[in-house]
């Protein structure tokens, strides 16, 4: 079990001292206990600065994958925003128009009333999922 310490940036990094320790006990190269399959043979394996290059680069590995995240649930929140927009725009546009259709045919009835269903669970939860939308956008929005 590997300890980690807090990073200035909410990430955190395995402790390299502690590295050093578990790699004694275990008699087993730190670049194994990092996930390295090939070993260095320049400069030795418990060697503080190599740890700690190791570490950083595993810090911006984690960062670029955050920021990737980040950026993923950014444009979700925003296509989201964008549809429902289009979607009440249509509605809007339209004006309930299968009101008007013969619903003594069966087939007909049917298909209207999924319409109704659609139009009218749409009017309900649109809001909150907008709501939702934007929260998640001014949450996942770019830091400076």
């Amino acid at each position: 079990m590997l300890f980690y310490v807090a990073c200035g940036n909410g990430l955190s990094v395995p402790d390299s001292e502690m590295l050093i320790h578990i790699s004694e006990i275990l008699e087993t190269p730190v670049s194994v206990l990092l996930g390295e399959t090939k070993t260095e043979t320049e400069a030795p394996l418990n060697d503080l600065n190599v740890i700690s290059e190791k570490l950083e680069i595993i810090n911006l590995q984690l960062a670029r994958s955050k920021e990737k995240k980040r950026k993923v649930l950014h444009g979700l929140c925003s296509a989201v925003c964008v549809l429902l927009v289009l979607i009440t725009a249509i509605l809007l546009a339209k004006d309930s128009f299968y009101l008007e259709w013969d619903f003594n045919d069966p087939e007909t009835a049917v298909v209207g009333t999924f319409f109704h269903a659609f139009e009218w669970l749409f009017v309900r939860l649109a809001p909150i999922a907008f709501i939702g939308a934007i929260v998640g956008m001014m949450a996942t929005r770019p830091r400076k």
